[in-house]
């Protein structure tokens, strides 16, 4: 039969690649410079992966963190949110499970790019209201350096490397910790605004190397998600009878501080309710949230009864929201 009982976060982790790319070293070799990036996106570093290293790689860091977080060392389902999997057939999440010693559970990628780690709690949730797992271990995490042409200043500026993960367990709705509810929504009339055309099986290899890299129309995709992400934390704080006021944090998808800037705004949130970490990591699409969480307990921005709204919007296009109050967990 399937159960009442809420999602609640038990544990956190998040992992970042330990090599450093500085604004002014991107500057060396494209037509920009530390203040162009810094002015339009609020980023001065970010981190990028070493070859060879793969979105598996920091997904099972992330994990394992986040299991040590718990206490726990089992979950009954892994979702991993990703848009960027080792390879396109299989999934990479029963590799992650079989490497932190998951064997035989549930495990399935969730691609829903920059709005994937909101998409897979909802769907971690899901899992545990329906009755069909007590612990859902849930990974953001994208190698999306992977996708990003490194000729274009536009792009390349933008994005890092990194995974973040929670583990979701059963409990009750007025436990802190608990999720819930969500708000999850999509476009697909407008994928072409933020898309990698090639690869799939409608453009599977294309003679043109652009097509198989990142294209954004960055002032149209700008509009949408700041309307989007200010719209979609309106609707979660109405189902759950909480009032702008009552935000102690916003935790947004960090894909660009003005966009950041302009959704708090939109809210009428005071602009210290606003989390970022997005200087020091850059945009890491799925793995943007739950990093900004476990970054945000661990300097003290997060306390236990913390009121936190949670964000995102990314290409599809797709968005959705999401809220708790904080539990009382030490990030791994």
């Amino acid at each position: 039969m399937p159960s009442s009982q809420a999602a609640v976060l038990a544990g956190i982790g998040s992992w970042l690649p330990p090599r450093v790319v500085g604004n002014e070293e991107i500057a060396q070799r494209l037509d920009t410079s530390d203040e162009w990036i810094r002015s339009r996106t609020g980023i001065a570093e970010r981190r990028v992966v070493d070859p060879g290293t793969s979105t598996v790689d920091l997904a099972v860091e992330a994990g394992r963190r986040a299991l040590a977080s718990a206490g726990e060392t089992a979950a009954d389902a892994v979702v991993l949110a990703t848009s960027t999997a080792d390879q396109l057939c299989p999934a990479s999440a029963p590799q992650v499970a079989t490497e932190l010693g998951l064997n035989g559970v549930a495990a399935f990628d969730v691609n829903a790019v920059c709005s994937g780690f909101v998409y897979g709690l909802a769907t971690g949730a899901g899992l545990i209201a329906a009755g069909i797992a007590r612990r859902v271990l849930v990974i953001g995490a994208d190698v999306f350096t992977s996708l990003v042409d490194p000729e274009d200043r536009g792009t390349v500026p933008i994005f890092g490397d990194g995974a973040g993960a929670v583990l979701l367990r059963a409990g009750d709705p007025d436990e802190l910790g608990a999720l819930g509810p969500f708000d999850l929504h999509s476009e697909g009339a407008l994928a072409e605004l933020l898309w990698v055309e090639a690869g799939g099986t409608k453009n599977r290899r294309s003679d043109d190397p652009r097509d198989h890299y990142l294209v954004m129309q960055g002032q149209t995709v700008f509009r949408h998600a700041c309307a989007r992400m200010a719209e979609s934390a309106r609707a979660v704080l109405d189902s759950a009878g909480w009032e702008v006021g009552d935000i102690d944090r916003f935790i947004g998808h960090q894909a660009n501080i003005r966009i950041l800037q302009t959704c708090a705004k939109q809210l009428g949130l005071a602009e210290d309710v606003m989390y970022s970490n997005i200087e020091k990591v850059g945009n890491t699409s799925a793995a943007s949230i739950p990093i900004a969480l476990a970054d945000a307990a661990k300097d003290g921005a997060l306390q236990p009864g913390h009121r936190v709204v949670m964000g995102a919007f990314g290409a599809g296009l797709t968005w959705g929201s999401t809220l708790l109050r904080w539990p009382d967990v030490i990030p791994g």
